[in-house]
C-alpha cells in the first residue's frame, strides 16, 4: 500500500488501532483519528513502537460533535486531495443516555451520525483516488438479529434507556448506511463495505457499561489484532475490489435479514440522517 492515504477513526485505541496498524504495516500513510490531540499522540506513539517505519499523522476529531468532524475534515482536505481507505471504526456503548452538543444522543451520533457525515465530507478526496486503484470505504458494524430501526425514536428518547436498546440499532443503521453508500457510489470507482468483526477483548468499548457483556467478551472475545483481520483484507486486498455494499465476517458474506434487505429503510434512514447532519 506505500503511496496510499488511508483514515482511521476509533484508532486510539482497541480494534480501530489494530486496524491502523495493520495498514501501516502493508506501508499506506495512516491518518490516526483520536477525540483529542493527547489521544490521537498517544496513539500514534504505540502504533510505531509496533511498526518503527510507519508513516503516521495524528487527527484530533471527536466524531460524536459534528462541528469537531467539520473541522476534521478540513484539516485533513487541507494537506490530502486524496484518500484511498476510509475506516470507520469509531464506536461507543453508553450505561446512560447523554446528548451531544448537537443536541443528539451520544450513541447514535457516534455510531451513526460520524459514519455518516465523515463519509460524505470525505467522498470527494476517494473519488479522487480512483484512477490509481479501487478506493474503499470500510464500516465496523455487527450482526444485528432480529433488530430493527424505529424511526419514530432514532434516538432512545422514549421509555426507559439502556445500551440494550440504544445500540443494536445503531449497528444495524451502519450496515443500511453502508448498503446506500455503495448504491450513490456505483460507477464512481469506490466500493463500501461492513464488518461483523466478532467480540474483541480487552479493549475500552466497554468500559462503561461493564457487568457480565464486558466480562464475556474479555473472556471469548479475540485479540483486537485477529478481530481486525477481515476489515484489513477489505482494505487491501486485490480479491476485494469489485465487491460493495456487503456485510462480511471471517472474509466471507453475511445475509443481511429482515430490515437490512430493505431499501426503503435505507432510504428513509439516509435522509433521517441528512436532515440531522444539514446536507442536502
Amino acid at each position: 500500500m506505500q503511496g496510499t492515504v488511508a483514515l482511521v477513526t476509533g484508532a486510539a485505541s482497541g480494534l480501530g488501532q489494530a486496524i491502523a496498524t495493520g495498514l501501516a504495516r502493508e506501508g499506506a500513510l495512516v491518518v490516526v483519528v483520536g477525540r483529542s490531540p493527547a489521544r490521537a499522540e498517544e496513539a500514534v506513539s504505540a502504533i510505531r513502537r509496533l511498526v518503527p517505519s510507519a508513516l503516521l499523522e495524528p487527527l484530533a476529531c471527536d466524531v460524536s460533535v459534528q462541528s469537531a468532524i467539520h473541522t476534521g475534515a478540513a484539516d485533513f482536505l487541507s494537506s490530502h486531495s486524496r484518500l484511498d481507505v476510509l475506516v470507520n471504526a469509531a464506536g461507543v456503548f453508553r450505561k446512560q443516555r447523554q446528548v451531544t452538543p448537537d443536541g443528539l444522543e451520544l450513541t447514535f451520533a457516534t455510531n451513526v451520525m460520524a459514519y455518516f457525515l465523515l463519509t460524505n465530507l470525505m467522498l470527494d478526496a476517494l473519488k479522487n483516488a480512483a484512477p490509481a486503484g479501487t478506493p474503499r470505504i470500510v464500516n465496523m458494524a455487527s450482526r444485528y438479529g432480529n433488530t430493527k430501526i424505529n424511526f419514530d425514536d432514532l434516538q432512545t428518547a422514549k421509555g426507559r434507556y439502556s445500551y440494550l436498546r440504544s445500540t443494536p440499532p445503531t449497528m444495524l443503521a451502519r450496515v443500511l448506511l453502508t448498503q446506500e453508500f455503495a448504491e450513490r457510489l456505483r460507477g464512481s470507482g469506490v466500493v463500501a463495505n461492513a464488518v461483523h468483526p466478532g467480540l474483541a477483548r480487552n479493549t475500552s468499548l466497554l468500559k462503561d457499561v461493564g457487568g457480565p457483556f464486558r466480562l464475556l467478551t474479555n473472556t471469548f472475545g479475540r485479540p483486537a489484532e485477529k478481530a481486525a483481520d477481515t476489515a484489513l483484507w477489505l482494505a487491501t486486498s486485490e480479491e476485494t475490489a469489485g465487491v460493495s455494499g456487503k456485510l462480511w465476517a471471517k472474509r466471507k458474506e453475511l445475509s443481511t435479514p429482515g430490515m437490512g434487505s430493505d431499501p426503503e429503510a435505507r432510504k428513509r434512514l439516509w435522509d433521517a440522517c441528512a436532515g440531522l447532519a444539514h446536507l442536502p
